[in-house]
């Protein structure tokens, strides 16, 4: 899932700036899963910016809503009926649903209200870490499920630098060499033999961006096969 957090209240104040009418956007998937933009942190952010507005004594008008999601033009058609009653939609979505809500409603200023991390799983009660880069051409298959592209801070492809400790990276002792971790796997699996192959250098050509992918059943003469 892709993983934020919230900017910190005093950037978000400082983005609202003058606006009396503020309409808090959240999104409820994967920023609600992170406890980052979903129902409740909607209501939360929306209830402290209440708060700071009526102890500076200005006139601002807050409300919320959350969606199914941002990143979905057909979920973003709920605000259109009473979008024009406010100054500012501040988003609580990833980078991703900002961008579209602009895009929808590109007569109306559209503020960030967090910052997008990355692409992760979860670790535990509050804890995510990141686990794909989303490069467009994943290797799992030759390396027993184990990113290198994200998990080693080098990127290597053919096995550990010479740095790794016990297991551990050089870079950042707190983490498990990507590398250790998948000879182990490798070898619980009996695929050592995968190892034997030197993996050419990385073609990052489908990182290029913007990327666009349209699925082949909805491929026409105006939406081309995705290269």
């Amino acid at each position: 899932m892709i993983v934020a957090e919230r900017k910190p209240l005093d950037e978000i104040e400082a983005m609202l700036a003058s606006a009396e009418r503020v309409l808090v956007v959240g999104c409820g998937t994967c920023v609600a899963v992170c406890m980052a933009g979903g129902e409740k942190e909607v209501e939360l952010l929306a209830s402290e910016l209440r708060m700071r507005a009526q102890a500076s004594g200005q006139r601002r008008r807050i409300d919320q809503v959350t969606l199914t999601r941002q990143c979905d033009r057909e979920y973003l058609d709920a605000l259109a009926a009473y979008v024009e009653e406010y100054d500012v939609l501040l988003s609580t979505a990833c980078g991703a649903g900002v961008q579209l809500l602009a895009e929808r409603f590109d007569g109306k200023l559209i503020l960030p209200a967090l910052n997008t991390r990355f692409i992760g799983t979860a670790e535990g009660p509050g804890v995510w870490s990141q686990r794909c880069l989303a490069c467009g051409q994943c290797l799992l298959h030759l390396t027993g499920g184990v990113c290198p592209v994200t998990r080693c801070p080098k990127n290597l492809l053919n096995g550990p630098c010479g740095g790794t400790n016990h297991g551990k990276c050089e870079v950042n002792p707190e983490n498990d060499c990507a590398w250790t971790l998948i000879y182990r796997r490798l070898e619980k699996l009996g695929r050592l033999d995968l190892l034997d192959a030197i993996q050419p250098p990385k073609d990052y050509r489908p990182m290029t961006k913007p990327a666009r992918l349209v699925h082949p059943a909805f491929q026409t003469e105006s939406a081309p096969p995705t290269k």
